[in-house]
């Protein structure tokens, strides 16, 4: 589908997708994905698949929650989705780095102390109480989660599936299962501190 500032197909995608139409974003994220993960190749030297997948996930994410802020007549919608992306991966690089420095290390005695005994106890009423409100927020937040992740989420955080029977299911690649669901835990997570806050 070729794309110019103005174009029919694309603004009206964009268009539905920005009143709500999931298949239209869906149909989207088809037209775009590949040329967004050469373009993401091409920025980032030695970007390993599950990376570039989770970077790709996430652009596309901010465009969904974005899409009304798109305007066709200043930029083509490849254009905007690549400005998009190209933060994403400055972004995702840094958050990567941090978590680098944060991780313990469990072969020295230190790590070893901390880790010793985890999981050793079985819960408690009160415990079980949290855990079961936990999943009713899960739940609720998985239903929150935009269409791209949503399903999948659903299949592996409450169906309890592995991400090979996934992706047989659902026709898609490990590596995107892998991604999405990586991210679908991320968003779920900042929706339960964000409903924490207020």
């Amino acid at each position: 589908m070729k794309e110019t500032p103005g174009s029919r197909p694309i603004d009206e995608l964009a268009a539905l997708a920005a009143a709500g139409d999931a298949r239209a974003f869906t149909r989207l994220w088809d037209t775009h994905a590949e040329s967004l993960k050469t373009y993401l190749r091409s920025l980032i030297r030695n970007l390993d698949d599950f990376y570039l997948d989770d970077i790709c996930s996430r652009s596309f994410e901010k465009a969904f929650r974005q899409i009304d802020s798109f305007d066709s007549s200043k930029s083509r919608f490849f254009t905007w989705l690549k400005t998009i992306a190209h933060n994403t991966a400055l972004d995702t690089l840094e958050q990567e780095i941090r978590l680098r420095n944060k991780y313990v290390r469990i072969d020295d005695a230190a790590g070893a102390a901390n880790v010793e005994g985890l999981g050793s106890e079985a819960p408690s009423p009160i415990e079980n109480i949290i855990r079961d409100e936990d999943d009713a927020k899960k739940l609720a937040c998985i239903e929150g989660l935009p269409p791209l992740y949503r399903e999948v989420a659903r299949r592996r955080l409450v169906d309890g599936l592995k991400y090979e029977e996934i992706a047989e299911e659902m026709g898609l690649e490990l590596n995107t299962v892998r991604t999405r669901i990586r991210r679908a835990r991320a968003l779920i997570a900042q929706m339960k501190e964000d409903g924490d806050e207020d």
